[in-house]
């Protein structure tokens, strides 16, 4: 059976010199659990959410430099056959997908988890507080950064407020001021009041680290479940909201394509506007406005309405917007191949390269016979220039239309399933038929001469019409209302957060006597902020004016003014056989200010004491009123 040996009876051992720790004293093991919650406690400090925060910011960044594979595939299998030993790598750590890694997403979370578990104790806390009574009065109101005490009665020989009388007309004049009171220790010696106010500034702070979660889950909400697309639309055509209606599309990462709303929009007409004024030659022909005009259905079967889509007007339909981003000419272009069949007839969208819009023109004709066909060139809206010259575009109006096109045939490679850009003609395996620099020259059209005949009876190109075009933006982000919502509740939460100030009011009222004798009511009071506050003695003041007007008539003195009176008149005492107490207190005024700070808070605090006489202890110290 073994034993526990006695505590010595030595006493306390003494630590050894070489600051060596004792070989009996071990650290008590965590173990998981342990470990579990100091992991919660670090994960929860503020300073680790604002850590996190700041790292999201630093992992988007990939995200801006590496094409990203939801939005160009294309460009990163370009930068992945250009890199192919770095590519390989970056492709291996995702970042061509940074927004959807794994180490994205795990600090995304993590910075979530981070703000919940310190807003909401955080929150909770806080009501507690906020229910909870003030704090009560301390016992040593001289120690706090605010402190100041008045005499108040005397003034012509009237009589001095009663102490509790004092300490209600002090709650009723905090309250007025916002400052919610506890009145204590009333029909006692000493009565007083405890106040508090500036409580929505902790309540702008949780607003504002709630704010950057609903930031956090709109933002989620809106990858997840939103999606956005690009789309041509020429005059006298439509777009149909679903799947195969898009040119591009990008959905989210949990949007299935089956909850496309099957709105439509109608392109009636558009309308450029551009400066015609003649005194600007700087500016002339410059884009004024963009107007164009829809007929939008909002499912089949709907009634048709007329809309105005503009540049910065989108068009909404149930949430989803489709914003005016390009326009454009789109010739109407009519092919006959060498079988005398039309194989293609229909506006061609070009793409506009300068400001008179000088647009360039791809057409590939898979469906001609006896070979495929393909066109690439110019539509010059304002063409000038005759016989050897250069053909240039003076005006972005539609002024002189001409198209000049280069024809080739041969097999386009439409058949082999790859996929190919519609803007780029690949011209090597292509067999030329007419271009600038061969001997048949360059096919030109325009209202003139609106058919060319293409060499070794090929068929034939005609230009029938131009018509105009607009590029749609469609997006749609669900988390987009919350985001904004969040963002104002966050704005107006730091502004909470930062104007409004946290501070606590003492009020102590007690009978005494001033330095000529006269009986009166002595009011202390201290101020104590939450935090830094800089407007804490401006505070102080108002609330000496406050108290000054209250009971000018009864009188108001500083007892600052009275101090010196009172320790003469305690020192007289204490020379005629005054008791113990006395001369402890006469002691007191006249000792050096060693604890208070300065030697005349230790004089008023004595004077209070001469004052006042013994009272029965209402609070905590003063440190007690500090969280």
């Amino acid at each position: 059976m073994s034993t526990t040996a006695p505590p010595s009876s030595s006493g306390p051992s003494t630590p050894d010199p070489s600051g060596a720790r004792s070989p009996d004293v071990e650290l008590p093991a965590l173990g998981p659990l342990g470990m579990a919650r100091w992991a919660w406690t670090q994960l929860t400090k503020m300073n680790t959410a604002l850590f996190l925060l700041l790292l999201l910011a630093v992992a988007a960044v990939p995200g801006s430099i590496f094409p990203q594979r939801i939005q160009d595939p294309a460009a990163v299998q370009d930068y992945l056959d250009n890199n192919p030993v770095l590519g390989e790598w970056l492709d291996r750590v995702q970042l061509f997908d940074v927004f959807s890694s794994a180490w994205f997403s795990a600090i995304y979370i993590l910075l979530f988890v981070s703000l919940v578990g310190c807003v909401l104790p955080r929150a909770a806390k806080h009501w507690r507080a906020w229910r909870a009574e003030p704090p009560r009065t301390p016992r040593r109101l001289e120690r706090l950064p605010e402190h100041r005490s008045l005499a108040l009665g005397g003034r012509d020989g009237a009589e001095p407020p009663a102490p509790d009388d004092v300490v209600a007309d002090a709650a009723r004049l905090l309250r007025r001021r916002g400052y919610r009171v506890a009145v204590r220790d009333t029909g006692t010696a000493a009565p007083s009041v405890a106040a508090e106010r500036g409580m929505w500034k902790e309540v702008g702070n949780i607003v504002f680290h709630l704010a950057l979660l609903g930031v956090l889950v709109s933002v989620a909400v809106g990858s997840l479940f939103g999606y956005k697309g690009q789309r041509v639309v020429v005059e006298g055509e439509s777009f149909v909201n679903t799947l195969i209606g898009y040119d591009s599309f990008t959905p989210g990462t949990n949007y299935d394509a089956d909850w496309l709303e099957p709105f439509s929009v109608r392109l009636d007409s558009f309308e450029a506007v551009f400066n015609r004024d003649t005194t600007d030659p700087r500016n002339y022909g410059a884009p004024l406005d963009f107007t164009a005009e829809v007929t939008v259905q909002d499912e089949p079967g709907a009634e048709p309405r007329q809309e105005v889509l503009k540049v910065n007007q989108p068009l909404n339909v149930d949430g989803v917007k489709s914003y005016l981003v390009g326009n454009g000419y789109a010739p109407v272009i009519r092919v006959t191949d060498g079988n005398g069949d039309v194989a293609f007839e229909g506006p061609v969208v070009t793409v506009p390269s300068d400001g008179v819009y000088t647009s360039s023109l791809v057409l590939k004709v898979p469906d001609a016979r006896p070979d495929q066909l393909g066109f690439v060139g110019l539509l010059l809206p304002t063409a000038v220039g005759g016989d050897g010259e250069m053909p240039r575009s003076v005006d972005p109006g539609l002024a002189n239309p001409r198209l000049i096109l280069s024809a080739y045939h041969g097999d386009l490679g439409l058949d082999s399933g790859e996929p190919q850009n519609v803007y780029v003609l690949d011209v090597e395996p292509l067999t030329e038929l007419n271009a600038m620099t061969s001997e048949n020259g360059a096919i030109t059209l325009d209202a003139a001469n609106p058919v060319h005949e293409l060499p070794d009876g090929k068929g034939t190109v005609e230009f029938l019409d131009v018509k105009r075009y607009v590029g749609l933006d469609i997006h749609y982000d669900p988390g987009k209302t919350g985001a904004f919502v969040s963002f104002v509740a966050a704005f107006a939460g730091l502004l909470m957060s930062l104007f409004i100030a946290r501070r606590r009011v003492w009020v102590r009222a007690a009978e005494g006597v001033d330095g000529d004798g006269r009986a009166c009511t002595v009011l202390e009071y201290g101020l104590l902020a939450r935090g830094e506050d800089p407007r804490l003695s401006a505070e102080a003041e108002r609330l000496d004016r406050l108290w000054t007007e209250q009971w000018q008539d009864a009188g108001v003195r500083d007892t600052e003014s009275t101090a010196t009176a009172a320790a003469v008149s305690t020192s007289t005492t204490t020379s005629t056989g005054s008791t113990p107490a006395t001369s402890t207190t006469t002691s007191t005024a006249t000792a050096p200010a060693t604890t208070a700070g300065t030697t005349a808070a230790t004089t008023t605090a004595a004077d209070r004491r001469v004052r006042t006489g013994s009272r029965p202890e209402t609070g905590p110290d003063a440190r007690s009123g500090h969280e």
